[in-house]
């Protein structure tokens, strides 16, 4: 650069580096973007090129033990707004809010949102959305979708649970199992030009969904019915805060009925199942809706009370530390440490052997098998019945056994627990626990679900569940059996005895804490064939008004029960 002068040429090269910079910055972009993004901004404008909306697909069947289905699907709609193809605003606000008895502004809202795809409303009735349908309006797009519906509405509500609004299971079987009776959605995919107006000519996408598993139970309709009218007539005569009842196999811990009176509509299930002034989507609300919800048999403690001495006297007599001839003396209470335990009869029961003491429920006859046993002992069987550690049933929320520690337990907390006090189980738990003592000495695991089938009947999987052998001995179970049977057709279960049937069972009455309160749970638990028991039950109240004894007030209810299910049951279990 001649004449130029030095510093002019710098600033020439500073400039012609710049915009080489600059250059290769472009170059380099564009390589990127066409080349390394090439896939994303690919997609990207497929989406603005192509809209998609979901098929639902159909949710699995829920079937009883015979094959009656007790969870089924509703054909509903999805009512929905595409404000770019609308053609006729007020038109499409009129016919929304007419159809639909949404507030006009509302409608009026969402119609004029410039959005993609705006939604109106969902499980819109099928009726409804073909009424619809019929206007022929741009823009308005009527989709069906599936809203779970049970044909028997509160039937074993707990046990059931229920879906969503995205059908997607919340509690009970349909939380469980969701997986397994959830489908795999459908699209359909319909070609647009860049203001998302649907090309006229252009095929629509169609990818079909796929409807879930069905899954198969061991609930028998006809038993949970009965036994639900039973808990519902006790509730009211007795005025009771609820009223629980299983029914199960004790041979492979299949449950047949599982009752928590009072159910709720699992077609409505945010709805409260009583009167009440308390405001929808309140936290008190939200709490109510909780303990609706809650499935006593298996979310909640209770304490056991008498017939928790049905393990008392499994491990006493297994240790050998008690034998059925073993004479005992009740003169109506127990003098253990500092503190005089009273017999339910205050006059005392007088001279009896063991058979006899259970007979009449006696607990000073308990407390010295207790402390035979002593401590460690007792433990050693709790551990053993499975009574410190969870069923494993197969529904959510199971509660754990509230317990002392055994380094705690002094001679008074060992007497009041070998005859079921100062200490919870779950319903569930007991029934456990007691099915092992009378079935030979197998712990099993009680379950609801047995199976999973596809849509077209073909079985994709039964479920297999633990079983523990030799929690005791077949001998000492013999014993359990011809006891118990003599607790029910001559001691404190004769409530529940049948001619020409051979029952055993166990009655209850526990006071509930504080013990002054003068609030009680009566039970009973029964089991038949009492020689080869293939059905084991338990009814429990919570807090009857007026008489409160076990063997009074339940005994009844279960000879009813078993007079109607027993006959019908044991000729298919």
């Amino acid at each position: 650069m001649i004449g130029v002068s030095s510093s002019i040429r710098r600033k020439l090269l500073l400039y012609i580096s710049v915009i080489m910079i600059m250059f290769v910055t472009l170059i380099g972009r564009v390589v990127y973007l066409m080349v390394i993004k090439a896939d994303m901004y690919t997609e990207m404008a497929s989406e603005v090129q192509q809209r998609e909306r979901l098929i639902k697909a159909a949710r699995g069947l829920i079937y009883d033990r015979n094959g009656k289905i007790i969870a089924s699907n509703k054909t509903v709609c999805s009512v929905s707004v595409i404000h770019s193809q609308i053609k006729d605003e007020n038109k499409v606000i009129k016919v929304l809010t007419e159809e639909l008895e949404i507030d006009k502004n509302v409608i009026e809202k969402k119609v004029r949102k410039i959005s993609v795809r705006e939604i109106i409303k969902t499980n819109v009735p099928k009726e409804v959305g073909d009424r619809i349908r019929k206007y022929n309006l741009e823009g308005v797009k009527i989709d069906e979708d599936y809203r779970r519906y049970y044909p028997y509405g509160s039937l074993a509500s707990k046990v059931m649970g229920f879906t969503g609004s995205d059908n997607q299971g919340i509690l009970g079987l349909e939380a469980k199992y969701d997986s397994y009776m959830m489908g795999i959605d459908g699209r359909i995919l319909t070609l647009t030009d860049a203001r998302g107006i649907e090309d006229e000519d252009a095929l629509e996408i169609r990818e079909e969904p796929k409807a879930g598993n069905n899954l198969w139970t061991g609930i028998d309709v006809n038993v949970q019915m009965y036994a639900e009218q039973i808990a519902n007539d006790t509730l009211k005569s007795k005025q009771a805060n609820y009223v629980s009842i299983v029914v199960m196999n004790p041979n492979n811990g299949e449950i047949i009925a599982m009752v928590n009176a009072p159910e709720f509509d699992l077609n409505n299930p945010f709805k409260l199942n009583y009167e009440s002034k308390i405001k929808r989507g309140t936290k008190k609300y939200q709490n109510e809706l909780n303990k609706m919800w809650r499935n006593q048999c298996i979310n909640d403690t209770y304490e056991p009370g008498s017939t928790f001495k049905i393990v008392t006297a499994a491990a006493a007599l297994e240790e050998g530390v008690v034998k059925l001839q073993d004479s005992f003396f009740c003169p109506g209470y127990k003098i253990v440490d500092d503190r005089r335990i009273r017999c339910h009869k205050v006059s005392g029961h007088g001279s009896e052997d063991f058979v006899q003491g259970t007979m009449n429920s006696c607990n000073p006859v308990f407390i010295e098998a207790g402390m035979r046993l002593g401590t460690e002992r007792f433990y050693k069987y709790l551990r053993r019945f499975g009574v410190t550690e969870k069923t494993g049933i197969d529904l959510p929320g199971e509660a754990g056994t509230i317990i002392h520690k055994e380094q705690n337990v002094g001679n008074v907390e060992l007497a009041t627990m070998s005859f079921g006090q100062s200490f919870q189980i779950s319903p569930i738990r007991f029934l456990t626990t007691a099915s092992a003592i009378i079935n030979g000495g197998k712990l099993v695991t009680p379950h609801i679900a047995v199976s999973v089938s596809s849509q077209e009947g073909k079985n994709i999987k039964n479920f297999d569940y633990p079983i523990q052998n030799g929690v005791l001995s077949k001998d000492r179970s013999e014993d359990m059996k011809y006891i118990l049977e003599k607790v029910v057709s001559e001691g404190t279960g004769n409530k529940a005895y049948i001619e020409e049937m051979r029952i055993g069972g166990k009655t209850a009455t526990s006071q509930k804490l504080p013990r002054n309160s003068g609030k009680y749970i009566s039970s009973f638990m029964s089991f038949a064939p009492a020689d080869n028991p293939q059905v084991i039950s338990i009814i429990i109240v919570d807090e009857p008004k007026g008489m409160y004894y076990g063997g009074t007030v339940v005994g009844p209810l279960m000879k009813k029960l078993n007079e109607n299910i027993l006959p019908y049951l044991l000729g298919g279990i």
